[in-house]
């Protein structure tokens, strides 16, 4: 091709031209100078407006390669200077990006939404792993085999899982189980066995036991010379008691006082787990009662001796062989009858035979030889707790092994003390305490719990080890608990969604969908009403107690409650201690009432409660707190309409009377029980069927208006409403009144 045809045909171009021909003039020609005339023509828009439809033919003209020829520079109108670049390479922003020399891009490929799936995952769990919502889930499964009559908590199978997550354009990968660390066993245990020659005797703990009101305490304070009964509250017993009484002798026992009263069942019980000897008290004029039973199956589940002390054998009416004789029936046999169980006639009140009672029951704990480790570390069980205001929480115990001391480092239960004071029965300071000796201990951090293991430890830092794995080991217990539950209540839900679908499968997916929509309709409506109606008959309770014992004890007596189908009970609160503002604000939040238990509640806070309105009740006798409890949730029953029939007449005849424009009709009765009063309600009734019930508009006798008709007499009356009366249909008079329904429960005593 000639180079002066070129130039002049880049410098003349057809009236035609393409860019994309323009791009092959440029890279045809190779040399500097051509590639530069070429550049400055794309680059003027004058010429790119007149080139815009060149014909293929000016570009097939064009060879692929040129010898080596020159040519001239471009026109003078365009002075262009372009920088060299390698080929292939882009020169920048100014290149485009399409350009020869360009190499596009692979496109990088889309990872893949990776979704972490487990074993019997929920159609809501599986929405929140893959990061969508429920109805993704149902979409993903449309087209499946499986039947889409799902709900948010329904279970799939590992089949369906893995299907929903390919159908959703993303891949599956197993949750990885997390492994739970071991936790070290931090707990303390007791000590070995003693070394017997390192043992010495030691004093019996002896429990006094028995019904209620049969001289326990009584016995106690003479055996000791104390006047404990004229302080206890109602005459009876109400808190278990510790104490160490000395013999003339110079022996020493230590006494456990029980209370006798059915609601302190487990007082009793736990008396005879740290007891060696059980006196049974029975007194002489009432026999064998019920609590007597319940001490015997104590002691005998224990498997501690039993001495029987026939009390009240000093009154006229008493009967000590009538006793005797039905104790044989619970398996305690007298020596007397031929047994192995001493029985020892006392009075408590006048003092009497009480030195033989002690003899006995210093001769048994020869025979049990009972023996204690003076030296080891301190055991023991802690009696009764509470909070006292000058100490402190504060514990009654008896010592089983070791030496008690200040400054020793205790664990019971999830409590610790680092021991600061010993007190005896008295109040008096001790400096220790050996085995068989009741004390109080004052230094715990919190309160514990009656009948908890006292153990001792090194340090302060063992104790806070103790506390914490114990509490470890409680929550750990308690979710286990709380994980059956939530099986049960899936495997309940499960099943009743099974019987339901069974019940349905006849029906299309749409007729299912409308039945559970119209069901769960209707559940919802009820459940506003259902929930006035409970906070209508609930009773909120607070209850405080001045001891651990107390409280237990109230406790398990209101767990007997069984009435809540009358009035729903509710325990917001208990604890040991006086009544507290942060009581009365519990009241005030729940609409609740305050109990107290031999508790007592300050000036400021007994003028709180009234200001806000709050119910607080303090009882000193128990019995005395759960009658009150009684009539407080009777309170809350509605009342119920009484019916009283005053009196009762037949039809004889009826007619019509013209009053004004209307004709009313009129019953002509006899009356034949009671009377008929006017201003009561009535009854129309006609062989078994009631056929109305209102008020009478009018009332005669005679012709004469009146108020009331008495047996035997005849009347006219009319009604409220139009009636067709018949001979024989019978009218009945009868009031309403109003009644105050009483609760069920009954706690016992």
């Amino acid at each position: 091709m000639n180079p002066t045809w070129i130039r002049q045909w880049v410098e003349y171009p057809p009236a035609m031209i393409t860019v994309k021909a323009l791009l092959r003039v440029e890279r045809v020609l190779r040399s500097r100078a051509a590639v530069g005339l070429a550049r400055a023509l794309r680059c003027d828009v004058a010429h790119l407006a007149q080139c815009r439809a060149v014909t293929t033919r000016c570009v097939s003209l064009l060879p692929l390669h040129y010898p080596n020829w020159t040519c001239s520079p471009p026109h003078t109108r365009h002075h262009t200077r372009l920088l060299a670049t390698k080929h292939g390479k882009s020169s920048g922003k100014s290149q485009d990006k399409k350009g020869p020399g360009r190499t596009p891009k692979p496109q990088q490929k889309q990872e893949k939404q990776e979704v972490e799936i487990k074993q019997r995952m929920t159609v809501s769990e599986l929405a929140q792993a893959m990061k969508k919502d429920v109805d993704h889930v149902y979409e993903a499964l449309l087209n499946t085999s499986m039947d889409l009559d799902l709900e948010p908590d329904s279970l799939l199978t590992e089949e369906w899982i893995k299907d929903a997550v390919k159908r959703s354009g993303m891949k599956y990968k197993w949750a990885k189980l997390s492994e739970s660390k071991v936790r070290e066993n931090k707990d303390v245990e007791r000590q070995p066995p003693p070394d017997p020659a390192v043992l010495v005797s030691r004093p019996p703990v002896v429990t006094i036991m028995g019904h209620v009101d049969h001289g326990k305490t009584t016995l106690l304070d003479s055996l000791r010379k104390t006047q404990v009964a004229a302080s206890e509250a109602g005459g009876i017993t109400q808190h278990i008691g510790a104490f160490l009484v000395q013999l003339p002798s110079g022996e020493k026992i230590t006494f456990l006082d029980t209370p006798g009263h059915a609601a302190f069942s487990s007082m009793r019980a736990r008396g005879t787990l740290v007891t060696d000897i059980v006196i049974l008290v029975v007194a002489a004029e009432d026999g064998v009662m019920k609590q007597t039973v319940e001490s015997i199956q104590h002691s005998q589940k224990a498997k501690v001796p039993i001495i029987v002390a026939v009390n009240k054998c000093d009154k006229l009416e008493a009967e000590p062989v009538r006793v005797k004789q039905e104790l044989l029936a619970h398996d305690v046999v007298c020596e007397e009858l031929g047994g192995d169980v001493q029985a020892v006639h006392v009075s408590a009140l006048k003092g009497e035979n009480l030195l033989e009672l002690a003899e006995a029951t210093v001769a048994l704990a020869e025979l049990l030889e009972l023996k204690g480790d003076p030296k080891g570390l301190v055991e023991g069980t802690v009696i009764e707790s509470l909070t006292d205001k000058g100490k402190g929480p504060v514990t009654s115990a008896i010592i089983q092994r070791g030496t008690l001391r200040k400054g020793s480092v205790l664990v019971a239960g999830k409590a610790w003390a680092k021991v600061r004071f010993l007190f005896d029965e008295n109040g008096l300071p001790m400096k220790e305490a050996g085995p068989s000796v009741a004390v109080v201990i004052s230094g715990w951090k919190e309160l514990p719990s009656a009948g908890e293991e006292i153990l001792e430890v090194e340090s302060e830092q063992r104790a806070r080890e103790v506390v914490e794995w114990r509490a470890y080991v409680e929550e750990q217990e308690r979710q286990n608990q709380d994980l059956q539950v939530i099986q049960a209540k899936q495997q309940e839900h499960l099943d009743s969604y099974r019987k339901e679908k069974e019940e349905l499968a006849h029906l299309t997916w749409y007729q299912r969908r409308r039945v559970r929509y119209k069901a769960d309709k209707h559940r919802m409506a009820m459940r506003p009403s259902e929930k006035a109606e409970s906070q209508e008959l609930t009773l909120p309770l607070i209850i405080k107690g001045d001891m651990d014992g107390s409280l237990e004890a109230i406790l398990d007596i209101l767990e007997t409650y069984d009435a809540d189908e009358q009035c729903h009970l509710e325990i917001v609160h208990f604890g040991v201690g006086d009544i507290s503002e942060n009581d009365l604000n519990l009241a005030e939040t729940f609409s609740g009432t305050v109990y107290g238990f031999n508790v007592k509640a300050s000036k400021a806070v007994l003028q709180s409660a009234g200001k806000r309105s709050l119910s607080v009740k303090l009882h000193s006798v128990i019995y005395k707190l759960f009658d009150d409890l009684k009539d407080e949730l009777t309170s809350r029953l509605p009342h119920t309409l009484e019916e009283n029939v005053i009196g009762e007449a037949s039809v004889l005849a009826t007619f019509e009377v013209t009053e004004g424009k209307r004709k009313v009709g009129v019953a002509g009765c006899r009356v034949l029980r009671g009377q008929l009063d006017r201003r009561m309600k009535f009854r129309l009734i006609r062989g078994r069927d009631v056929l109305w019930e209102g008020s009478l508009t009018t009332l005669k006798h005679h012709k004469d208006a009146v108020t009331t008709v008495k047996t035997g007499m005849e009347c006219g009356l009319s009604l409220d409403q139009d009636i067709d009366f018949r001979p024989g249909d019978e009218i009945v008079c009868y009031e309403e009144t109003e009644k105050q329904q009483k609760i069920s429960w009954d706690p016992g005593f």
